[in-house]
């Protein structure tokens, strides 16, 4: 538990699952945060200040000292914080965890932003490619409740992506690559997350956020080529 006298600020964006990973990690932990909202078309000189790299969020301030990117941000959290450990404290599984997470930001993602930018089939390719990666994913819950096995632990916290961000992108692209049919070991995990009010106090509204990424897609592919 954070002491009284130590600050805990989290500069992120409500729509942001890099964001929200942050929040649940903290919530987890029962760290008392404060939450600074940014506006990345304005970014604030804390931000700026506190990010200078990559000027992005989320960032989180701990007395003062900055953690950028939000799987560094994660495991700084579980160092400082002991209770209820979000990474496995065997090392193997530990290194695992580690593995899956990236695996999810530098593949999965990586891929699946690319749907909305292809035609054809181009696209066609993209998304037998990222259905690919979900299913090598989905293998790891081999009959578990969790990645974590039975709480969630770091590789659900970074799955959120896949649990809440592709439902929502899915339905603005249409089509039926990501349904419970195909992926039905997820989807039950996808149930599971979403019975714990701590990981939903952490999501930002349906329809908002519906409309937010379909107002984002929209200008990718009007933007000027």
């Amino acid at each position: 538990m954070a002491d009284q006298e130590e600050q805990v600020k989290l500069y992120g964006t409500w729509a942001s699952p890099f964001s929200q990973r942050i929040e649940i990690a903290l919530k987890l932990k029962g760290v008392p945060f404060e939450y600074i909202e940014e506006d990345l078309t304005n970014k604030s000189p804390s931000l700026l200040k506190y990010n200078p790299v990559h000027k992005k969020i989320p960032v989180l301030v701990h007395n003062d000292k900055p953690v950028a990117e939000s799987l560094f941000i994660l495991e700084y959290i579980d160092e400082t914080w002991k209770n209820n450990p979000i990474l496995p404290l065997d090392p193997h599984e530990r290194a695992m965890a580690r593995f899956w997470a990236s695996f999810i930001d530098n593949k999965i993602l990586a891929t699946a932003l690319k749907i909305g930018l292809c035609k054809g089939e181009e696209k066609e390719v993209v998304i037998l490619e990222v259905c690919e990666q979900l299913k090598m994913l989905e293998q790891q819950l081999n009959g578990k409740d969790f990645f974590g096995g039975d709480k969630i632990g770091f590789v659900d916290i970074v799955g959120n992506i896949v649990a809440f961000w592709f439902q929502i992108t899915h339905e603005v692209l249409g089509g039926d690559f990501f349904t419970p049919e195909k992926f039905p070991s997820l989807f039950e995990w996808i149930g599971k997350l979403q019975e714990i009010d701590l990981v939903n106090e952490c999501r930002p509204p349906r329809e908002k956020h519906l409309a937010y990424v379909r107002g984002k897609y929209e200008s990718l592919i009007n933007a000027p080529k």
